[in-house]
């Protein structure tokens, strides 16, 4: 299990523990954590469950596969470095801490 903290566009945080195994998107919609839409149900096939990860937390995630940064030039005002959508990014306890930002909208 790992405490994941989601940071509202205005800056309210939710600070939530997400089952290992569970996708950081399916925390966050278990938990009913406004700004992540997650329209597709998780299958990677839209972008609104998009969200900025926290500087620190970049280069400790999985890279991105092909299909999310596809996905990504759909997402609002994605980030090259931070953006990230939640339905890729599987729950362990090595994210325990992760904070992800959520973008003005989703679309």
């Amino acid at each position: 299990m790992a405490k994941i903290k989601y940071v509202e566009f205005g800056g309210k945080e939710h600070i939530v523990d997400v089952a290992n195994g569970l996708t950081v998107m399916e925390g966050a919609r278990d938990n009913g954590i406004p700004g992540i839409e997650a329209d597709c149900g998780g299958a990677c096939a839209c972008s609104t469950c998009h969200v900025y990860v926290a500087p620190d937390w970049v280069a400790r995630l999985p890279q991105k596969d092909s299909m999310e940064e596809d996905m990504l030039d759909f997402a609002y005002q994605p980030d090259p470095a931070r953006s990230r959508l939640t339905c890729q990014i599987k729950v362990s306890d090595a994210l325990d801490g992760l904070v992800v930002h959520m973008p003005e909208k989703q679309i």
